[in-house]
């Protein structure tokens, strides 16, 4: 069986391949045998047979299919054709639904938040509340794909929810689905000219909205903002080709990104547009904790490479792989990790995350209650950190970039802030950043200072 380059889907996701089947003699290149295919024959005519409750061969196969990938590691996976529609529909920002963000690292799925505008918002549905039940199935050990799949639908539908609220006796809530549009990107102006940005995920139109969302700002600040907070915290990745194109919106080219995969065909050097920086002079803090992920990282990192911004916030996630998403012709598709990402300085984020330049963790009432600590290298299966890229380099010595294994044991494990907090007044660690803009402004060297400590204004 071999491989070829695909498109990426709707030219935004991440390497896409497509199987084709090219003649026989595959076995003997370290694919399945006829014995192992045998043997997984056998055992589903077993099963077909003598199981206590019929089940038919194709649930047995697309189960198979499901297993081997998810003991490669915890990202590689088998979706359905509608579980992959579903991919697809969701890196467009728009799927039927009832707007919910879930964890799924508990034994239930717990709502992190309700999206604005949404019917589980318009339910009254909270952070903390735990879906024990969908249309009367309990969730408990449910398969998360499964879960997903029952909650999502066509517009116009309806699903019950049996729902678990502290210590509330449980109550059920019937949902109509509809289109849920997510946005991406929310900007509002801070006191001071401060611009604010938070990044939800990164889907297609998150780089479009990301710089019309900087225009208003610098309309707003009439020209001039005297700083810039870009907010990655519970940014849980997305496209690789968005991440790129934002973290290219605030310097004036270079390296972003590096991919290195078994194959040298999936290695690739992702970089950003010559005079690309939309925020010349301004002094930027990138805010990120530990359930920043994936693409969230990739920029993240890269800026922290080109000591264009200061990092604030907690450890994240470190989420370091490459999914490819490979489509099986009426069949789905597969979800395969191919690759590890690099920063421009050639750190691998593998297991270890990006260390911010400044420590700031969220205050004690603002953060999740109970929340469930889990980092990349701590799943069953995570991949480990392979070390440096020989011969990365950036555009300026990244000899001081914060070193994980000396970082804060607190900033390294603090839980997440409250999602409802996120952006708000109240918001502890965002207070810390503006204060932080506030002070490099007060300092000659403006955003040089803002990079390399407001402090050394003072001496």
């Amino acid at each position: 069986m071999s491989r070829f380059r695909g498109l990426a889907i709707r030219a935004a996701t991440l390497v896409v391949l497509v199987l084709c089947s090219c003649g026989a003699g595959a076995g003997n290149n370290g694919s399945a045998g006829t014995g192992d295919l045998g043997l997984m024959q056998e055992v589903i005519r077993q099963i077909e047979k003598s199981y206590v409750a019929p089940v038919t061969g194709d649930v047995l196969v697309k189960d198979a299919l499901r297993g081997m990938l998810s003991r490669l590691d915890p990202h590689s996976d088998f979706m359905d054709p509608q579980q992959y529609q579903q991919l697809v529909s969701a890196t467009r920002g728009e799927f039927g639904g009832i707007g919910i963000e879930l964890s799924l690292q508990g034994t239930v799925p717990q709502v992190i938040a309700p999206i604005e505008g949404t019917p589980a918002a318009g339910a009254g549905i909270e952070p903390g509340d735990r879906i024990v039940r969908v249309d009367g199935q309990p969730t408990a050990g449910m398969d998360g794909e499964e879960i997903v799949k029952r909650l999502r639908g066509a517009s116009g539908t309806r699903v019950t929810l049996t729902i678990a609220r502290s210590d509330q006796p449980a109550f059920e809530v019937t949902l109509t689905r509809a289109i849920v549009h997510v946005v991406s990107v929310k900007s509002e102006l801070k006191a001071n000219n401060i611009g604010y940005v938070r990044i939800s995920s990164f889907a297609e139109n998150t780089p479009a909205d990301l710089a019309s969302a900087i225009t208003r700002l610098k309309q707003r600040a009439r020209g001039r903002l005297n700083g810039f907070i870009l907010d990655l915290r519970n940014d849980p990745g997305g496209l690789l080709d968005s991440a790129v194109a934002v973290a290219g919106d605030f310097i004036d080219g270079g390296t972003v990104v590096t991919t290195r995969g078994r194959d040298n065909r999936d290695d690739h050097v992702y970089t950003a547009s010559v005079a690309g920086d939309l925020l010349q002079g301004t002094p930027i803090v990138v805010l990120i904790n530990s359930a920043s992920a994936s693409a969230a990282e990739i920029v993240a990192g890269a800026l922290q490479d080109h000591h264009r911004v200061t990092v604030m916030g907690t450890r994240s996630f470190g989420k370091g792989s490459v999914q490819s998403i490979i489509p099986l012709e009426g069949h789905g598709a597969l979800r395969l990790t191919t690759a590890l990402y690099y920063t421009p300085a050639g750190r691998s984020i593998q297991g270890e995350g990006i260390t911010p330049d400044v420590a700031a963790e969220a205050p004690k009432d603002q953060q999740v209650a109970g929340a469930l600590l889990l980092s990349e290298n701590e799943l069953s299966g995570a991949f480990k950190n392979p070390g440096r890229l020989a011969g990365a380099k950036t555009k300026n010595d990244a000899s001081n970039v914060p070193d994980p294994a000396k970082s804060s044991p607190a900033a390294a494990h603090s839980p997440p802030i409250k999602v409802d907090l996120i952006g708000t007044e109240a918001d502890g660690q965002l207070k810390a950043a503006i204060a932080r803009l506030e002070e490099a402004n007060a300092c000659p060297g403006g955003a040089s200072a803002a990079t390399t400590g407001a402090k050394a204004c003072a001496q």
